[in-house]
């Protein structure tokens, strides 16, 4: 049975802290789990980054993926395929998570589905007592993400969230120096996104559900709609039954890191700006172009983001700025630097020529997530972190959708005296769903 599986890991390393064994992964593999023993896995939404998770935690030693779900038949059954080339065995396939979550033998659930469809498979798993990696952002709601911090603790599952430029070793020297004191006191902190690739998403008719795909599961908690393929694979994100659209989607790697650096995860107030500016009559939903600015005690933190163009600062079309007195550490994928200030700051800080960075965060945050259940290991990116970044860029987006500076009391997880704002934090789900009580 599933739950004797994970029990019995929980106990392995239990015991292997118990008698001080402190070795690193092969050990573990082939000692302390037998060499036979393995991490079994079931997939929830296959498409994309639930199949980049996958191969992810495939790539790692002594892995099998026992289970796919998606309720598309015809990418359902590609991955199947894929699975099978990968590991040379075929996965059983679900249309329905709750029956995935039935499979037997399983030990950890990954969740790639749509934003909105976060929240009702990760209670369940909890509950359950899986092992859960799940896609960012958390949650398309701030309640939702709310509840989902509560599944955790309660149920006590590793879980680790899809923000994997945490255990990217270049942003974390990156951090390690904005810690290190050496860029003065920090006043403010820019993050951006300029994706110049995405482009506009031109209007199409509504259209006939296409063959295999079980589109009512699909909306799920979300409004009834019509199909529109705009509104499904991919481009669902641009859409707000489904997700937050830039704001919440590159936003929550790279807000992610500015609270990191600043070590502070609620803002007291923040206002929101922009628009449809680029493409005013394309299909999209959510803005093109938009500046989130949130007030923190001592610093302010700027989102500014752009679809279509990839303009973005310090030549960078991603990426966090944060500007001390002495000087201006910059960090992206690419890699990092700093900038000295030139007048007026520290003369003796030195200028730090960009240090690139290995491409492999994925990989780095799956072998964290492994070695977090099977030792007991930190966890790059908790449930609690994912909450809080996933929540400030929902406080943006709720301040772009009232049009002016809210006050935020995070203790109580509300608005201060705006109605309207607190309308915005808990989601209505269309029946038969229903907001999981935990």
């Amino acid at each position: 049975m599933h739950t004797n599986r994970r029990d019995f890991i929980k106990k392995s390393a239990a015991a292997t802290a118990a008698i001080g064994i402190t070795s690193s992964f092969p050990t573990l593999r082939a000692g302390i789990l037998g060499a036979n023993e393995k991490l079994v896995c079931g997939v929830i939404g296959v498409k994309g980054m639930g199949f980049a998770d996958l191969k992810a935690f495939l790539g790692q030693p002594n892995t099998a993926c026992a289970a796919l779900c998606d309720v598309d038949e015809n990418v359902l059954q590609q991955r199947i395929s894929d699975v099978k080339k990968i590991q040379g065995k075929a996965p059983k396939g679900y249309k329905d998570f709750r029956e995935l979550l039935e499979h037997k033998g399983l030990d950890v659930i990954i969740i790639g589905t749509p934003d909105h469809w976060h929240t009702i498979p990760f209670v369940y798993a909890a509950q359950e007592g899986f092992n859960i990696y799940c896609e960012k952002p958390l949650a398309n709601s701030i309640e939702e993400c709310n509840i989902m911090e509560r599944a955790a603790a309660r149920y006590k599952s590793v879980v680790q969230i899809g923000q994997w430029q945490r255990s990217d070793r270049h942003w974390q020297d990156a951090i390690a120096y904005v810690h290190s004191g050496k860029l003065g006191k920090i006043r403010t902190v820019r993050a951006w996104s300029y994706q110049g690739w995405m482009g506009s998403v031109p209007v199409v008719p509504d259209s006939p559900v296409p063959e295999g795909v079980d589109y009512d599961f699909w909306l799920g908690p979300a409004p009834k709609k019509p199909f529109n393929k705009n509104r499904f694979h991919f481009t669902f994100r641009w859409f707000w039954d489904y997700a937050g659209g830039m704001m919440t989607d590159w936003g929550v790697h790279i807000v992610d890191y500015a609270l990191f650096g600043m070590q502070r995860y609620a803002p007291k107030s923040v206002m929101s700006l922009g628009g449809k500016f680029a493409y005013p009559d394309d299909a999209c939903e959510t803005p093109d172009t938009q500046q989130a600015l949130y007030e923190f005690d001592d610093f302010t933190l700027l989102w500014d983001h752009g679809i279509g163009i990839d303009g973005g600062y310090y030549g960078r079309s991603h990426g966090v700025g944060f500007v001390g007195n002495d000087g201006t550490l910059v960090v992206d994928r690419g890699g990092w630097e700093v900038i000295p200030e030139p007048k007026g700051g520290n003369p003796t800080l030195e200028k730090v020529d960009l240090i690139r960075g290995d491409g492999k965060g994925l990989e780095n945050h799956m072998v964290n997530f492994i070695d977090a259940i099977k030792t007991g290991a930190k966890l790059n990116c908790p449930i609690e972190i994912a909450a809080g970044v996933a929540k400030t860029c929902h406080l943006g987006n709720v301040a772009y959708k009232t049009g002016r500076r809210l006050y935020w009391d995070d203790a109580n997880s509300k608005f201060i005296n705006d109605a309207e704002a607190n309308s915005y934090l808990v989601p209505e789900y269309r029946k038969p769903w229903t907001i999981p009580a935990v």
